[in-house]
């Protein structure tokens, strides 16, 4: 389904473009901006080690080029893989170089989520003071985005508030055992001091993609202001949180070209733009992604298959659980 989604948004953005238009556009940017967007892309992902990091820091001391060489690879991976197995490989590469318990590492890229959301829905909520004609349907699936972050963001108040009871709530099976070592991590990872930190670099990390779609407009020559490349990223990132293919080919690019419609940006320069972002924020991670994978001498198929039998192996002989 995410597939047909796709391929459906994809078509619609191609029909009736005037791909003649194409290559004079990517001839007249200023490359200047486009080597600022890309350089700043790149180093977003900088951040996030240090935000996983800092997350983390309760529970273990990382180094930061290793945390940023599994969310390099864990990109690479949701570039060219289905379903975001990425996010996966990521939190088991990490387990696996620092002698970490998974169900930890899963569970911080859930506190990551969290924070991430609660961010993107305050920065929807501004876009919509200075945006008219946002689709109903966007409406409606940030207000679902944000229940089910509130119900997140409760859920983990009452976990790291009353480990005890969420033991008992638990139980005792093998399964169990896992939400188990997830909850300690809750636990650890959840408080104020280590959640305040990890939340500031959060916003600077949004921040810093807000720049990078800001410095790509700025290269195609458009005259918006950074408040308007916040609006376009923060709509795009609503609109592909449903599961679509790798790299948000096609919905990706259809929600970039709503959104430039939104600030009365021409229909076919929307379509053009929507393929400049598509390029410049997937091909260096392409290229980082590879490199960061072939450091670890394996490919990104062994990769993935190394991180399923981690998972299969800590569900089934659990930390704790006799074998």
């Amino acid at each position: 389904m995410g597939y047909c989604l796709s391929a459906v948004c994809l078509a619609w953005v191609l029909h009736g473009y005037q791909f003649n238009e194409l290559l004079p556009a990517i001839r007249t940017l200023d490359w200047g901006w486009v080597t600022i967007a890309v350089l700043s892309d790149l180093s977003v992902y900088v951040v996030h080690g240090w935000r996983w990091n800092t997350l983390l820091e309760p529970v273990a001391r990382l180094r930061l080029t290793r945390t940023v060489q599994a969310i390099y690879i864990g990109l690479f991976a949701n570039e060219i893989l289905p379903l975001r197995v990425g996010e996966v490989i990521r939190c088991y590469l990490l387990a696996h170089w620092n002698n970490l318990n998974l169900s930890v590492t899963l569970a911080s890229v859930g506190v990551e989520r969290l924070i991430d959301g609660f961010w993107m829905i305050a920065a929807f909520l501004i876009t919509t003071t200075y945006v008219k004609g946002i689709p109903p349907d966007l409406n409606y699936l940030v207000r679902l985005i944000g229940v089910l972050l509130i119900s997140g963001a409760v859920i983990l108040v009452w976990v790291v508030k009353h480990k005890q009871h969420a033991h008992s709530v638990i139980g005792e099976t093998k399964f169990a055992a896992a939400l188990r070592h997830m909850v300690e991590g809750l636990h650890v990872m959840g408080n104020p001091r280590t959640m305040g930190r990890t939340a500031l670099i959060s916003l600077f990390y949004l921040l810093l993609q807000y720049f990078t779609v800001y410095a790509l407009m700025r290269a195609y020559r458009l005259d918006y202001s950074f408040w308007v490349a916040c609006g376009v990223l923060t709509i795009v990132r609503l609109a592909t949180v449903v599961p679509n293919a790798p790299g948000n080919i096609g919905l990706g690019n259809l929600a970039c070209v709503m959104a430039m419609k939104l600030f009365e940006l021409g229909e076919n320069d929307a379509k053009t733009f929507s393929i400049i972002l598509f390029g410049a924020l997937t091909l260096p991670l392409l290229i980082g992604g590879a490199v960061a994978t072939a450091l670890t001498g394996s490919n990104i198929g062994e990769l993935r298959d190394r991180a399923k039998q981690g998972m299969d192996a800590h569900k089934a002989n659990p930390p704790g659980i006799p074998r």
